[in-house]
């Protein structure tokens, strides 16, 4: 996946955050799976979505803020 590809789903990011997904070697649908988890994981378990794989489960923790940080997901300061 390129960064191009990355900040297409994601809009602009870190480039650590950029760089820790490359390095998953996920696709852009795991991405964009991953990202939709994110938003509305309650919503997607509620209608029958498998749960999320191994790799997009890594995205996911990628993206994810820490708990105590409610910012949106790889946002630049």
């Amino acid at each position: 996946m390129t960064r191009n590809e990355i900040v297409s789903v994601l809009g602009p990011v870190d480039e650590a955050v950029i760089a820790d997904i490359a390095l998953t070697g996920a696709s852009l649908e795991e991405l964009r799976e991953a990202f939709a988890w994110i938003g509305a994981d309650e919503a997607l378990v509620n209608e029958g979505h498998a749960m999320p794989s191994p790799r997009v489960s890594r995205l996911i923790e990628i993206l994810e803020p820490p708990e105590d940080e409610p910012e949106v997901p790889g946002e630049m300061e």
